[in-house]
């Protein structure tokens, strides 16, 4: 299939060219590193806050810091806080962010570097309405919008201000949800109806950003986006992020799958890991992400010559269909295998760490929703019986010798062991470097589960390739993807992994996922699940929408959602945001089951899905009258009853 192009190439881990703009005493995309940027979450009106928390985001290594400017006051008084910013040494860019407020824009464009505005509601109101426009009404809509967003674009380019235009999932307007829905292709023409405008009065001073908390809309989008700017002649630089990521594992998981994915094709000239933590928090994990891609060791070069034709589409989640062989592959749920090759001796004990708890006294195992499927224990033996849905994988010659008449025991080979199978029916799995050019022998062997592996960097684009010969020889067996990790830091090792990783599956690539490093067995496991979370191809846990704060938060976010945690984190499959101010929260719920969004001092509305249900709940009641909401739906299983 030959596709419009979203990257310099597909099989050459490359950054992508973009125009070089000038913010305050930044410069960004070009040449330029990848720059790291965060928000505040105090009010801006309170200055003393802001400029603390500014200076705190600035010395963690923030080089954008962001504001929000709800009204004219705000924007007013990011003048003061530019001020005295620069008396105390402090010339880091500052942006607005702007939603529902022209006129804000407009001050804060005189007094500041940047400013961010939205498509879905700068000239809009959401209403959720659905209108049947015709050819001529759209029009006469982009005219409107042009007459509302040229004087800004006018004065920007006066004043020397950059801008961000910046698509959200969850607040595109209802003229673009009439005519596009709620996709990647209606979040890409939101923004570049705003592009068009700039370009028409010749202002380039742009970073255009496409975020959603669904990692696959956010990736699809992106690349959208970059192909209908190729196509129309443009290349602004991109911020990256996924908004409502959420904090601690799932956060970092989630961010890094998404921002990853497209780093691995070397988009992205800003980023902005948002996490439901303290700022500063941000960047460090966001300077972790940035800096894989800086390293361009140990790189596997792959020939290009011949013309490139994917077998899937980019723009859409469409699985690779494999070949079923036991529970991997076809329409199964990816498998997770855990790894014991490497301890001296194996126990029950360990089997915790990857989801099973045994009772002595019971003499029962229990399986915790996060249960691994299969186990590698290498040239191990295991010398206890074990759970009955857990399989084992072991190497060829043990195998032959210990576990070749034991049901759930499966050999795994190489290459050289190929010729020595006696019996060429039975299932096997076979490790193979994805860096090999001859594959065709695959065909002879359909029995087979392929672990596909390579100790090369560009594992994205390696992986791509044999993917592409695949398809080319129509082998269909399943695919285990195995990332071997040396990472000593946990967080790093997190971040690196689920980049990898997610750019596979959010292209419906992997029938199952391995991972191999030193790291604690259940970080390994919790890893491995939340990578299938974050790229929606295995739900095993609640999944929690949660924003990072900002300065039009209306109440305590990572104390609410840690309360809501630990009230509904046994409701497997359950999506809940949770929001802390209206920009987001009624188009992030279309996207979750149930929302909880800050309307007003110490009031709570809440969504089932996109329709409020109940409004001005007070805060000190809120999580209870959720559950209750949950209950009456018939959404909520009593923790006991869990197995």
């Amino acid at each position: 299939m030959t596709h419009p192009k979203y990257c310099s190439n597909l099989l050459i881990r490359k950054r992508y060219p973009t125009r070089e703009i000038t913010i305050g005493n930044l410069k960004l995309g070009g040449e330029n590193p990848i720059r790291l940027q965060s928000m505040t979450t105090a009010d801006t009106m309170d200055t003393i806050k802001s400029v603390e928390e500014s200076i705190r985001m600035i010395d963690a290594g923030c080089e954008l810091v962001r504001l929000t400017a709800p009204s004219k006051k705000e924007a007013e008084n990011l003048g003061v806080i530019r001020k005295l910013l620069n008396e105390k040494g402090y010339t880091t860019p500052l942006v607005a962010d702007i939603h529902f407020t022209p006129n804000a824009a407009e001050v804060a464009a005189k007094l500041i570097e940047k400013v961010r505005v939205n498509p879905g509601n700068y000239a809009d109101k959401k209403k959720f309405e659905e209108i049947d426009y015709t050819d001529i009404t759209y029009q006469e809509e982009l005219e409107r919008i042009e007459k509302k967003f040229t004087p800004l674009v006018l004065l920007c380019k006066k004043e020397g201000t950059a801008m961000r235009i910046g698509t959200n999932h969850g607040s595109l307007s209802d003229r673009i949800l009439s005519r596009f829905g709620d996709t990647p292709e209606g979040m890409v023409e939101s923004a570049m109806e705003f592009i068009r405008i700039c370009r028409k009065n010749d202002y380039h001073e742009l970073v255009i950003s496409m975020k959603a908390s669904n990692t696959l809309v956010m990736v699809q989008a992106y690349r959208l986006l970059v192909a209908k700017m190729e196509i129309e002649n443009m290349n602004y630089p991109l911020h990256l992020g996924v908004t409502e990521a959420g904090d601690g594992e799932d956060g970092r998981i989630k961010s890094a799958v998404g921002i990853g994915a497209l780093l691995e094709d070397g988009l992205g000239d800003t980023i902005r890991v948002s996490l439901t933590e303290d700022p500063e928090f941000e960047i460090p994990v966001a300077r972790k992400l940035a800096e894989k891609f800086n390293n361009n060791s140990n790189i596997f070069e792959i020939d290009t010559n011949e013309e490139i034709k994917l077998p899937y589409s980019p723009y859409t989640y469409e699985r690779r269909d494999s070949t079923e062989i036991e529970n991997i592959g076809h329409k199964h749920t990816p498998v997770v295998i855990s790894d014991l090759s490497a301890k001296s001796e194996i126990k029950q004990s360990n089997f915790f760490g990857f989801g099973y708890n045994y009772s002595v006294q019971l003499d029962k195992w229990n399986l915790q929703e996060q249960a691994a499927d299969y186990l590698y224990i290498g040239s191990n033996e295991i010398n206890f019986e074990i759970p009955g849905t857990l399989r084992v994988i072991v190497d060829y010659p043990k195998w032959k010798t210990n576990y070749s008449e034991k049901t759930g025991y499966y050999p795994i080979l190489n290459n050289s062991e190929l010729k020595t199978i006696t019996n060429k029916n039975s299932t096997f799995f076979l490790n193979i470097k994805a860096e090999e050019k001859d594959i065709d022998f695959l065909t002879n062997y359909t029995n087979c589960i392929i672990v596909l592996e390579t100790e090369y960097k560009n594992k994205t684009q390696i992986f791509r390739k044999f993917r592409i010969e695949l398809a080319k020889l129509n082998i269909n067996n399943p695919i285990v993807l195995k990332y071997n990790s040396i990472e000593k830091d946990s967080e790093t090792f997190q971040l690196n992994v689920s980049s990898e990783a997610g750019s596979m599956l959010i292209d419906g690539f992997g029938d199952g996922l391995w991972i191999h490093s030193d790291q604690p067995t259940q970080l390994i496991n919790s890893t491995s699940f939340g990578i299938l979370q974050a790229t929606r191809t295995r739900i095993s846990k609640t999944e929690y929408i949660s924003c990072p704060s900002c300065g039009r938060t209306l109440f305590d976010l990572q104390e609410t959602t840690g309360k809501i945690r630990e009230k509904t984190g046994h409701l497997k499959g359950l999506k809940i945001g949770i929001m802390g101010c209206i920009v987001n929260g009624p188009g992030e719920m279309a996207d979750a089951d149930y929302g909880y969004v800050g309307t007003g001092p110490g009031k709570i509305t809440l969504y089932k899905e996109k329709t409020v249900v109940r409004k001005n709940v007070d805060e000190e009641n809120a999580v209870e009258e959720l559950i209750n909401l949950i209950k009456e739906n018939g959404d909520w299983i009593n923790p006991s009853t869990q197995q």
